[in-house]
């Protein structure tokens, strides 16, 4: 009796669902195991609409940002020419310094050592040397100069004629002028005028490559300054991108207060402003390769007929593929750096 007092009476509806649905006791489970199941799913495809929607922004942006080019277009021309400006002149350095490098390996390549052989060589021993040097690897040609054709020579340039018509005997020396054969540098043909001097029949091989070495000095000097000098005016780059695109964000702070108060982040307000300063630095170092283009096209004329007159072949060298790249690569690298600095601290100040 205490059993059934103490028991709560089942309602006969209640029995009557449970004999109909013998696992309504579990309903209220399965929402919940449900939810658990689907949950990674669920996980994935939020994440791929937040990256197709982060893309969609991108292109949108960077559609925009190159739009604006247009839209105020006396800016960006102004713009792109001062960055123009500052990339052309390190840039024109270089191509100087590559076209003289080139001339100077081209002098180097071609240098020739005199050979002066001892006053009283004998003509069979002068031809026996010959014939011998003739077949050396390292030598491409021999010019035989005797001792009485250089004296008519001298006199015939030095204006000394009637000075030497005076001596008794020739002071001059049969020389040898020897070519090295190839493109060697200069060690190599230091090498082999070491070489040559070591005959017997050698007095002595003459050299002269201190020129070249003090151009190859000069050389190195000029292409320091010229990497100097892109150091320098890509920082003015950057403050000249940044000020730029500092002038937009202020431009544009109701629409930035806009954004910020439906919710928007500092990343999705900023990514336009990169955009901006991106087609800003590469329209810069397109035009910046235009103009080292043409001016090195225009001096090409000149240069070449001051080259002519010194039987010279140097001709400055033209920017091709490779620059083009490089300027505008640069400068769009260069262009998203300095709206980063610029839009990073100016966005973050401004709060709804």
């Amino acid at each position: 009796m205490g059993n059934a007092k103490g028991a709560s009476p089942k309602r006969p509806g209640a029995t009557r669902s449970a004999a109909r649905n013998p696992k309504a006791g579990e309903t209220a489970e399965r929402p919940k195991a449900d939810a658990r199941t689907k949950t990674p799913g669920a996980a994935r495809n939020s994440k791929n609409r937040r990256f197709a929607a982060a893309l969609r922004h991108h292109r949108e942006s960077a559609a925009h940002g190159f739009v604006r080019l247009f839209v105020e277009p006396l800016q960006s021309v102004m713009t792109a020419l001062v960055i123009a400006i500052a990339l052309a002149l390190p840039t024109a350095l270089y191509v100087l310094v590559a076209s003289v490098q080139q001339m100077g390996g081209d002098l180097d390549a071609s240098a020739r050592i005199t050979v002066f052989l001892h006053r009283d060589a004998t003509a069979s021993t002068i031809e026996t040397l010959r014939s011998k040097w003739a077949v050396d690897a390292e030598i491409a040609d021999l010019e035989y100069i005797p001792a009485a054709t250089a004296l008519e020579d001298f006199k015939a340039h030095s204006g000394f004629g009637d000075v030497l018509d005076l001596l008794d005997e020739n002071p001059l020396p049969p020389v040898l002028l020897v070519n090295p054969a190839g493109k060697p540098g200069a060690e190599q043909i230091a090498a082999l005028a070491a070489r040559l001097e070591g005959d017997p029949r050698v007095d002595s091989a003459q050299l002269d490559m201190l020129w070249l070495k003090r151009l190859n000095s000069i050389l190195t000097t000029g292409r320091q300054v010229a990497f100097a000098l892109a150091a320098v005016l890509a920082l003015g780059v950057l403050l000249i991108i940044g000020n730029t695109i500092r002038l937009a964000v202020e431009s544009r702070r109701e629409e930035i207060l806009v954004v910020k108060l439906v919710g928007g982040t500092d990343a999705f307000v900023r990514r336009p402003f990169l955009y901006n300063g991106l087609w800003y630095g590469a329209s810069g170092g397109l035009l910046s390769w235009v103009m080292v283009a043409l001016g090195c096209w225009w001096l090409n004329i000149s240069v070449e007929r001051l080259a002519a007159l010194y039987q010279s072949q140097l001709a400055l060298l033209n920017p091709g593929i490779v620059e083009l790249a490089v300027l505008v690569c640069g400068g769009a690298l260069l262009g998203v750096l300095g709206a980063w600095l610029a839009v990073g601290r100016h966005v973050a100040a401004i709060e709804p």
